[in-house]
């Protein structure tokens, strides 16, 4: 029987987690309750009381409810709640007492639920029941593997509508926690690679030759999830990294809306493990749909591309590549183990492919390439293949210099 720990404020929200609660027992599971409520009593008796979150977070309860909104006092009350619940939660999860977390809220309890789900470790199955899914729920998400679903009406009662979508929500949490038990550790290194989709027979074909010789691998999209990336590196989790795909830096840089922030390419190079740079569709800019472009890019010489209904692809110019080349080097620069930057320099994706992509264009790529060789550090190999980047050619090419590298890690 695997155990559910459900998290809310039962003073607002107890006749839906009772519900919630009910339903994870007829699943078969077992759920445990923790209470983060501040404004009054609880609905029912919960396992742990929001007393006990609070005094875990450092203050007492009664110093933190209050009756009026506008003025710090919520957000002191929240924070609190937060870093107590963290805290139980961890220490349930380090006694095996914990299979799974499921919490439900509108923007509040959705806050509370989604900052200490954050905090819990990739593979812990999190779901939260939220009033906020229809919208924008990145900052909900982060970089964890948390499941939001939407739950249609407000969450402040039960009827024909509300109570099927708890039940699916409650079994839902119930069946991901039941497999949760299953251990995926492995003793094979785990290299990472990037990927979008005009990259994706190159990268496929790393994958392949990767684990011909004995590695793990794992993709990450370059729709700005190599944020993940980066930090699954910092925790230790990844053993070195070919980063195919650039085009993040490229997004961050000029405005577009796939990135992954300001370090992005640092954590590889600052945790000193092997790293393969390719400067893979990194002419491209991304906006969502056809009329979100903005007037400084939508130009006849830009040659848009609309991706699909919701991707636009927009080339950058020749003195941003000749920016792009410069960040590309500067980041590998700062590089502290193996690292070397691979050009294939018949094209960078798709959009590129020879003979006829709609963006092929050598003098842009020329100053890229140019910029790169002219400021990346003396001691970083640079090695260009007459290719175009998804040609098996480049992606075995790729693969071979990945193990030397990994070799040259091994000896030291």
């Amino acid at each position: 029987m695997a155990t559910v720990v459900l998290i809310g404020s039962l003073d607002t929200k107890g006749r839906e987690y009772a519900f919630v609660k009910n339903c994870i027992i007829e699943a078969g599971q077992s759920p445990f309750v923790i209470d983060f409520g501040v404004l009054g009593d609880p609905s029912f008796e919960p396992d742990i009381t929001a007393e006990e979150v609070a005094r875990t977070g450092g203050k007492l309860l009664a110093d933190l409810r209050f009756d009026h909104e506008g003025s710090e006092t919520r957000a002191v009350a929240l924070d609190t709640m937060i870093s107590g619940l963290k805290k139980l939660i961890q220490r349930l999860i380090d006694q095996n007492q914990c299979d799974g977390v499921f919490g439900l809220g509108g923007s509040g309890g959705s806050y509370v639920v989604s900052e200490v789900m954050r905090s819990l470790p990739y593979g812990i199955p999190k779901l939260l029941l939220s009033t906020m899914a229809c919208g924008d729920v990145s900052a909900y998400v982060g970089t964890k593997d948390i499941a939001i679903m939407y739950s249609v009406t407000d969450i402040a009662g039960l009827n024909r509508i509300s109570r099927p979508i708890l039940r699916n929500a409650a079994f839902g949490i119930a069946g991901m926690a039941s497999g949760s038990h299953v251990n995926y550790s492995d003793s094979k290194p785990l290299i990472s690679i990037t990927m979008n989709g005009i990259t994706t027979p190159g990268v496929l074909r790393i994958v392949e030759g990767l684990e011909k010789k004995g590695f793990e691998t794992a993709v990450f999209h370059t729709n700005g999830s190599s944020k993940a990336m980066e930090e699954l590196i910092y925790h230790g989790q990844i053993d070195g990294v070919i980063d195919f795909c650039s085009h993040e830096l490229t997004n961050f840089t000029l405005g577009g809306m796939f990135h992954a922030g300001p370090n992005r390419m640092e954590a590889a190079g600052k945790m000193g493990i092997p790293q393969v740079i390719v400067p893979g569709a990194i002419e491209v800019i991304n906006f969502s749909s056809r009329d979100t472009v903005p007037e400084k890019y939508d130009r006849p010489e830009r040659k848009l591309i609309i991706h699909n209904a919701y991707v636009c692809a927009v080339r950058a110019n020749l003195e941003e590549s000749i920016q792009l080349g410069t960040l590309l080097a500067t980041k590998a620069n700062r590089a502290e183990g193996p690292t070397l930057v691979m050009i294939p320099t018949n094209g960078l994706d798709k959009y590129q492919k020879p003979p006829d992509g709609p963006w092929i264009d050598n003098e842009k790529n020329d100053a890229l390439f140019d910029a790169i060789r002219s400021n990346l550090r003396e001691d970083i190999p640079i090695i260009e293949k007459k290719a175009y980047i998804n040609d098996h050619e480049f992606a075995d090419a790729v693969v071979n210099e990945f193990l030397k590298l990994w070799s040259s890690r091994v000896k030291e």
